[in-house]
């Protein structure tokens, strides 16, 4: 049986509670003139479905010669999805990828035992004016799957389910809803939408997952009598049938979760782990720096730098 921390048989269900389980107002962090709002893990959810880490980045405009430069580093036990709304961000990793992510794409990188990888805003673009806007999240991998070899995964924005009409455009990102499968498979049952309301357009929640969340990246939604401006996700009870309606400026959401994993998870860094023990190990590895013949090498072109193991 799946572990979710807000079913239990002792509570009320249907009209005697509200419709929104928790409401999560991100954080925010400058990272010099770019922000960063995290959503998740928050003090109250860790995760929606296997969503474990949600981040909005931006949105941010960056002069000549500046932009992302985010050092080579590890993660274990994880797939991590980064999702452009504007710009562009160039990833290689230490299985030889060497891929431009760029609005509407899907990148997943299975990280499982072990992965490196870089994220820059380098090339030639470097000198002109550039925008950045996205979510980069991270899902959580089922523990069965934890130690799988390290893999990556691209499909472009033309190949992922795009489905319109009524106000609404609606992109499928990852896993399966309305009746669409996303041609990108995933570590477990799960749905990530992107979609873009008019004015008074209504989207129902897909109905055939676990748990479910919504996070509005811009304009406002009403649901369950209440309204939510941008820069908040709301989390929702599992089987409740719940419609969501932009307001008087439309609305860009991303809808996300799935199936629950068997219990929490403990997240050191850039490592997501079922134990204590897993983590240990990959700190000493990434510590000892072998590349060479250890657990971790260093992405394939992007081998002059990396960030160290934090001391804490």
């Amino acid at each position: 049986m799946s572990w979710n921390p807000i079913l239990d048989p002792d509570v009320p269900i249907g009209d005697a509670v509200d419709a929104i389980e928790t409401v999560i107002v991100p954080r925010s962090r400058d990272l010099g003139g770019f922000e960063v709002r995290r959503a998740l893990p928050a003090p109250k959810r860790q995760m929606v479905g296997p969503f474990i880490f949600f981040d909005q980045m931006g949105p941010a405009e960056f002069l000549s010669g500046q932009g992302i430069d985010v050092r080579p580093h590890p993660h274990i036990g994880l797939a991590t999805v980064t999702y452009l709304h504007k710009g562009a961000i160039h990833h290689r990793d230490s299985l030889g990828t060497d891929s431009w992510i760029e609005p509407g794409d899907v990148n997943l990188m299975t990280a499982g035992h072990g992965i490196t990888h870089s994220e820059r805003m380098d090339g030639p673009g470097r000198e002109k004016t550039r925008s950045l806007f996205g979510i980069q999240s991270w899902i959580a991998l089922p523990e069965d799957r934890e130690d799988d070899p390290a893999a990556f995964t691209h499909a472009a924005a033309a190949d992922l389910p795009l489905l319109e009409g009524e106000g609404k455009q609606v992109r499928l990102i990852l896993g399966s809803a309305y009746g669409e499968t996303a041609p990108v498979q995933t570590p477990s049952e799960m749905f990530y939408l992107d979609a873009s309301l008019e004015v008074g357009a209504s989207i129902p929640l897909p109905d055939n997952h676990e748990d479910r969340g919504v996070y509005v990246l811009d304009g406002s939604v009403t649901v369950g009598g209440q309204t939510f401006d941008a820069g908040r996700m709301m989390v929702f009870r599992p089987g409740d049938r719940l419609s969501l309606k932009a307001g008087d400026a439309g609305a860009r959401i991303m809808l996300l979760g799935g199936a629950t994993l068997n219990g929490p998870r403990h997240i050191w860094w850039n490592f997501v782990a079922s134990s204590r023990d897993k983590i240990d190990a990959a700190k000493e590895a990434w510590r000892a720096g072998d590349w060479a013949h250890g657990r971790f090498q260093l992405p394939v072109g992007d081998t002059d730098e990396f960030i160290p193991l934090p001391e804490r």
